[in-house]
């Protein structure tokens, strides 16, 4: 009861903020019950009076809010499905910017965490350069055998998982009372988004993992001459504390000295979105958080992707369902793209595949005739999973984030390069990824995985044959030396025998028929 009370303290505090800022003068009362009606106006008395627009007065309720609101709020903007496309597109400005915690703070924070003083750790220990919700980041040395190397040090603030955790219970708390007593809330799923926040937050204030995501991203991008990311230090990484290369590249929003530095903007636009796409489609990894401030430019003209907080994972499925859905609409084969749906197990088989087509096509054709610079993919997807609702697909939350990131990435490499044509930009990728995984070498290399699974099986049936030889030499030499069986278990011996030859000569069959279709298999790929 008294934990049901502190909720109910925490969300009227919430609603007071709300109702402060405005952010009820967007709630339209029409839907709601007369005593819902008569509180919103009773809110709204409160109002302190602004001109700004919806998505300023929401981003200033939820920043007043705290750090948990302010993630809420970006978990939304990847969440149309919850709270409509028109406001999820507000929530995606919502600065995370939080006033920097002390530095005997950060220093203290940094000795129990790696377990020693800041200054045996570090040659130098700077002030923060950047603070959000989360966490912090300063810029320090360490020393090595050719002097000192600068890194850059990101923190958790102190205290910021007990504030987080009593605020998503009251969250959750919220939710399940949403649910219990609103069929809308229910149909929104609003438990489910609680708790999807609640595992993305716990991911994102583990350092390790951001570490590990970093890591796995350097091995997806080895070989990329475009795209890099900066060196884990790991003996300075804990759970609280990541240590990373210090980046000294020029800032991808500073568009006055990239021109300066003499930057090929149109080409790092280009970078950036198959880049962007080659991580999706072919890793199925992606950086979820790809707005301008965590990207910078090498001197070599490399882009130098940070902070890896967020980060979107697509399987098999979806990334065959993204390359396929793309690669169908530049190439205007609404059919097959309406197909992707259906074997993807995204549309139900009741509808008819021509009829989502016709649908597709109503999307797609309005697109290719427009120029350059007006075609886009985010919103090509935006209004394909609009339609796709009408065929009752529920979309998946990858993808929604997919869509999200596609979204920023977009805006961002227009804002370097305005005409830039995202169907050239995006086929190179696409087609590549279709022809390596659908066509003959992807065949050839599905028949070379079954190849090795057949020859594990083969590589066992001599060892097979031979106990069971043995067994019959064993049962021969007792025989021999005169053990006398009873003739009803010289019968159930014989029958066995005969099971055990039938069996032989149909694992024999088998591994015969196996063999022709593997062959079979081959030549049909080559």
């Amino acid at each position: 009861m008294i934990l049901h009370l502190r909720h109910l303290v925490r969300l009227a505090r919430a609603g007071f903020v709300f109702a402060r800022e405005g952010v009820l003068a967007l709630v339209d009362p029409r839907p709601l019950p007369a005593p819902a009606r008569l509180g919103l106006r009773l809110a709204r008395l409160i109002e302190r009076p602004t001109g700004a627009g919806a998505a300023v007065r929401l981003s200033a309720a939820l920043t007043r809010l705290g750090p948990t609101y302010v993630k809420l709020g970006q978990f939304l903007a990847t969440r149309p499905d919850v709270v409509g496309v028109a406001l999820a597109r507000d929530l995606e400005n919502l600065q995370d910017k939080m006033a920097p915690f002390p530095q005997a703070e950060a220093e203290a924070a940094i000795a129990v965490a790696l377990g020693r003083p800041v200054g045996e750790r570090f040659a130098a220990f700077g002030p923060p350069v950047a603070a959000a919700s989360i966490a912090q980041v300063h810029r320090a040395e360490i020393a090595t055998a050719e002097g000192r190397r600068p890194v850059a040090v990101k923190l958790l603030r102190p205290g910021i998982e007990r504030r987080f955790r009593a605020d998503l219970d009251t969250l959750d708390f919220a939710a399940h009372l949403g649910e219990r007593h609103s069929a809308e809330a229910r149909r929104l799923r609003m438990v489910e988004a609680v708790d999807t926040l609640r595992r993305s937050v716990a991911i994102e204030m583990d350092f390790r993992l951001e570490a590990a995501a970093i890591s796995e991203m350097a091995e997806n991008t080895r070989d990329d001459p475009d795209f890099r990311v900066p060196a884990v230090d790991w003996d300075l990484t804990a759970k609280d504390v990541l240590t990373l290369e210090w980046i000294d590249g020029t800032p991808l929003s500073d568009r006055a000295a990239l021109e300066a530095k003499g930057f090929d903007l149109p080409r790092l636009a280009r970078a950036l979105m198959q880049s962007f796409l080659r991580h999706a489609m072919h890793h199925g990894f992606f950086h979820a958080d790809m707005h301008p401030g965590n990207f910078f430019v090498d001197p070599d003209g490399r882009l130098i992707a940070v902070d890896f907080g967020i980060m979107g994972r697509l399987g098999p499925k979806e990334r065959r369902f993204l390359a396929e859905i793309l690669y169908g609409f530049i190439t205007r084969n609404y059919h097959r793209t309406a197909e992707v749906h259906f074997e993807a197990g995204y549309v139900p088989p009741h509808h008819s595949v021509e009829s989502f087509a016709q649908a597709i096509r109503a999307i797609g054709e309005p697109i290719h005739s427009r120029t350059a610079e007006e075609i886009s993919m985010a919103k090509l997807l935006t209004l394909l999973f609009e339609v796709t609702g009408l065929f009752d697909m529920r979309t998946r939350p990858e993808l929604l984030l997919l869509q999200k990131t596609m979204v920023v990435v977009e805006g961002v490499a227009r804002s370097l390069d305005p005409r830039l044509d995202m169907w050239a930009v995006a086929e190179p990728v696409a087609r590549d990824w279709v022809e390596r995984n659908l066509g003959p070498v992807g065949r050839l290399e599905d028949v070379t995985e079954g190849a090795i699974e057949l020859g594990k099986f083969l590589g066992g049936v001599p060892a097979l044959l031979a106990r069971a030889a043995n067994l019959a030499d064993q049962l021969d030499a007792i025989t021999r030396n005169g053990l006398v069986l009873a003739p009803e278990t010289v019968a159930a011996i014989g029958i066995a025998e005969a099971r055990r030859s039938r069996w032989m000569t149909a694992a024999l069959w088998v591994i015969a028929a196996m063999i022709g279709w593997f062959v079979w298999l081959i030549y049909r790929a080559m």
